[in-house]
C-alpha cells in the first residue's frame, strides 16, 4: 500500500468509469471526464480529510492493481468502515484483495486508536467475502440499502491482534 499520487488517476478514472467494476461496489460507473476526475483527486491528495484515508495498492513490482480506503472514521467510537477494489482484473484471484486487507489492518490497528473496522461486501460477491474473512473479518449479518444486499463484517482489534500474533503499537498522538 502507499499514498494516492496525481499519476494514479488515468487508471482510478477507468476502473470507477467500468461497468463491472461499479456493479461490485453497488454504485453507477463514474460520469465524469478525465481531466475534472483528475482535479478533484489532485484536490484530495493536496488537503486529505480527517475522516477517510486513500491508498493504492502496487505489486511489489510498482505496478498500479488497485486502491483501498478507510473512510467514516469516527474517533470517539473509535471505528472506520474500509473498502477496497482490485480495478485491474488480471490481478484478481491472485492473493492481492487478501494481502492489502491484511497490510491496512494491521497498520490501522498497530498504529492508530481505532478498535473495530467494518465494511459492507455484497452478498453475492463470494471472491470478496472470501478475502475479508482470509483477512480476519467476520461475518455479522445481512443488510439492505438501497435494494441491494450485503454481509456486514467486522473485526476487533484484541482479537485480530491475536489472532495474527502481533503487538501493539499505537501512535502517540
Amino acid at each position: 500500500l502507499r499514498s494516492k499520487r496525481p499519476e494514479d488517476a488515468r487508471k482510478d478514472h477507468a476502473w470507477r468509469s467500468d461497468p463491472v467494476l461499479a456493479a461490485l461496489d453497488a454504485c453507477e460507473p463514474l460520469n465524469l471526464s478525465y481531466e475534472t476526475y483528475r482535479k478533484y483527486q489532485i484536490d484530495e491528495i493536496k488537503s486529505p480529510s480527517a475522516w477517510s484515508v486513500r491508498f493504492s495498492i502496487d505489486t511489489i513490482e510498482g505496478r498500479h492493481i488497485g486502491n483501498c480506503i478507510v473512510y467514516d472514521v469516527d474517533y470517539k467510537r473509535s471505528q472506520a468502515e474500509i473498502g477496497i477494489m482490485i480495478g485491474d482484473k488480471t490481478y484478481w484471484n491472485r492473493g492481492y484483495g487478501t494481502d492489502a486487507i491484511l497490510t491496512l489492518v494491521n497498520g490501522i490497528f498497530r498504529t492508530t486508536d481505532l478498535d473495530y473496522l467494518y465494511l459492507h461486501t455484497l452478498s453475492d460477491n463470494i471472491r470478496a467475502q472470501q478475502a475479508f474473512t482470509n483477512a480476519g473479518f467476520s461475518p455479522v449479518r445481512s443488510v439492505t440499502r438501497e435494494g441491494n444486499h450485503f454481509i456486514f463484517m467486522e473485526a476487533l482489534r484484541n482479537e485480530w491482534l491475536q489472532r495474527h500474533k502481533l503487538p501493539e503499537e499505537r501512535s502517540e498522538t
